[in-house]
């Protein structure tokens, strides 16, 4: 299995994207999606709270469900049973179930409420997902486990044994998965297994495939795992605040992950079962956006060609370019050149104008003109007089590149509008539009 990961906790786009770009997933290579709703979810009756204001309804939950199977999509959902549960633990109503009372990123495991409540959450997103055979439960970057009062007491009690603690709770939550939804099989993150011992593995017996790395293939086979996932990534890992994914660096990552299943055979008694192709949105549910869907498509075409032929031969940089409409690609440089046709082509170009113009065109206008520096500095500006005879002598550059941006940025918000939801343009300008504009906008206004 392919799944390409829809990170939902940031960006999440309008169905009517979802619509254009399920197609190409598919002719790309991809067999499945990984949907990470977070506060995406209509949540219904006690959990209502935990809704964004932009929630997808039950109708666009059932959609994408359509549309993924009209491209031959298996849909995954994912929920954060344990790490990532921000969007929950933000909520005065949930604080109390915190591990550690400051921070909101991780459940505590030992009150009966967190269960209780994860069990309302799974059973509200599987009941809308009664056609996906398989469910992710996170269980990722559990922070501060262990630091809280009565993970400490557990702790007193238990020889220190974090890993058991940690393997208590996810066993919990598989054991309501499998009791309840017969069938349903379970894939996590497997970060925190990997500090745990085979023994306390065996014991827990939690033989559900997980995404893992070259080093701990031998002992998940050890401690009874039958099958594996590995996880790569198409965007999302290489800063919070990225903008463009770098071409070269995915693709050697997915290189590398070829290797890695070339050689399972002789390095564990594993079942190749999947990779998941993460796209993350953001680092958590506080942090800025990083690259956006449509930015990133060239970089998910590459990755899923070079995992669909073997390695990104010619025949996968040729598929790539038809598929996209590109003419060529500078992987060093990241680029591609060309009109390019893929949904949200828009969006890719006018951010690429963004990332390589716009900062330093306005910087260059305001610091290296010298009759701003000598007729028109802040001091000028704060009393409000400065000689016209000067001013006048680069009046009009200002204008000109002023008005040049706002039509720029006028029309990507309305390409950004038609894939994204109100919250989310206004956000993606805010963090890497207006901190420049807004300068050459205070200088133009206290010119006039």
């Amino acid at each position: 299995m392919r799944l390409v990961h829809l990170d939902l906790k940031g960006a999440a786009p309008r169905v009517s994207y979802l619509e254009q770009v399920f197609p190409l997933l598919s002719q790309l290579g991809a067999n499945g999606i990984l949907i990470e709703y977070e506060d995406m979810f209509p949540f219904k009756g006690e959990l209502e709270i935990l809704k964004s204001p932009y929630a997808y309804s039950e109708e666009d939950i059932e959609r994408i469900q359509q549309l993924a199977e009209l491209h031959k999509l298996e849909v995954v959902p994912l929920v954060q049973t344990f790490g990532h549960v921000e969007f929950i633990l933000k909520h005065e109503k949930y604080q109390h179930l915190r591990e550690i009372e400051r921070f909101p990123n991780s459940f505590n495991p030992h009150l009966p409420d967190t269960l209780a409540l994860l069990k309302s959450i799974l059973t509200q997103v599987i009941e809308k997902h009664r056609r996906s055979t398989w469910i992710h439960i996170g269980a990722d970057e559990v922070f501060h486990l262990g630091e809280g009062m009565d993970s400490k007491k557990w702790m007193s009690h238990n020889k220190g044994d974090m890993g058991t603690m940690y393997l208590n709770h996810i066993k919990e939550v598989l054991g309501f998965i499998t009791t309840q939804y017969w069938g349903l099989r379970a894939l996590m993150w497997d970060d925190m297994l990997r500090k745990i011992s085979v023994g306390a593995l065996r014991v827990a017996q939690v033989t559900h495939s997980c995404p893992i790395a070259g080093p701990f293939l031998t002992k998940y086979a050890e401690s009874g795992f039958e099958a594996v996932w590995f996880a790569s990534a198409f965007k999302g890992t290489t800063g919070p605040a990225q903008t463009w994914p770098p071409l070269s660096y995915h693709l050697k990552n997915h290189l590398r992950w070829l290797k890695v299943m070339e050689a399972l055979p002789q390095l564990a008694s594993l079942r190749f079962q999947g990779i998941v192709l993460t796209g993350w949105q953001r680092y958590d549910h506080y942090s800025v956006l990083c690259e956006l869907l449509p930015v990133s498509i060239p970089s998910l075409a590459i990755c899923l060609q070079t995992l669909v032929n073997g390695g990104f031969t010619e025949e996968a940089k040729r598929k790539v370019l038809d598929t996209l409409g590109f003419q060529s690609m500078q992987l060093e440089q990241s680029t591609c050149e060309g009109r390019g046709a893929f949904p949200g082509v828009e969006i890719y170009h006018m951010v690429e104008q963004v990332n390589g113009h716009l900062k330093e065109s306005i910087l260059k206008a305001l610091e290296e003109e010298s009759a701003i520096k000598g007729w028109f500095s802040p001091y000028h500006r704060k009393r409000q007089f400065g000689n016209p005879r000067n001013m006048e002598s680069f009046g009009s550059k200002v204008l000109k590149l002023h008005d040049d941006w706002e039509s720029f940025v006028h029309d990507l918000r309305a390409q950004l509008e038609r894939v994204y939801f109100p919250d989310t343009v206004e956000e993606w300008m805010e963090e890497n539009v207006n901190p420049y504009l807004d300068q050459l906008r205070e200088l133009v206004r206290d010119y006039q």
